[in-house]
């Protein structure tokens, strides 16, 4: 939708066919540039457990945002208070400067899960926009935008089947709704 470049700070398992694998597959944006993990590691689960079986330790000092003249998209893993050390959590990834997009999928506990993590961003100062996932379920989005007061981009809807024409469908459809939150 954005013509963006793509940024995956920390991969956790699945790394021969990693989210920064999907997204270069069906994103084809000629803009668009997917840049490498910061830290690619190869156990599918928290990055604090999976860095340790990896013989590592993630440290925040070494994970800066490559250097593009474009809008970057970064995408967390797993959550804003999955650890990736003993005492950093993804959120401390997250700049006062970045426009945060908290994306909500429904699923039995996603109304708290959405009002968690919007509230843990707005006690570090970030005010983020909502995107929901999936089919429209009215009863929990209503609670969600009531209970935060977030802008709502929209909703991606369910693909069938996921490719490149079907991504850029929706990226089309949810533009205008992005451009409008980032100007």
């Amino acid at each position: 939708a954005l013509g963006a470049d793509y940024w995956k700070p920390i991969q956790a398992g699945d790394l021969d066919h990693s989210d920064s694998h999907k997204v270069a597959r069906l994103v084809q944006h000629p803009d668009s540039v997917i840049h490498p993990n910061a830290y690619a590691l190869n156990t599918p689960m928290s990055p604090h457990a999976a860095a340790e079986i990896d013989g590592l330790r993630i440290e925040l000092h070494t994970i800066r945002p490559p250097e593009t003249a474009n809008t970057l998209v970064i995408e967390g893993a797993g959550g804003l208070l999955v650890p990736l050390n003993d005492s950093d959590t993804i959120a401390e990834l997250v700049r006062p400067e970045y426009r945060v997009v908290v994306v909500s999928r429904h699923y039995l506990g996603s109304i708290n899960h959405t009002l968690l993590t919007v509230e843990a961003l707005r006690n570090r100062g970030i005010r983020p926009a909502l995107l929901f996932n999936g089919e429209e379920h009215p009863s929990t989005e209503s609670i969600i935008q009531k209970r935060t007061g977030c802008p709502v981009l929209g909703r991606i809807r369910p693909l069938d089947p996921v490719n490149p024409d079907t991504v850029q469908q929706e990226a089309l459809r949810l533009r205008p709704a992005l451009l409008s939150w980032l100007s």
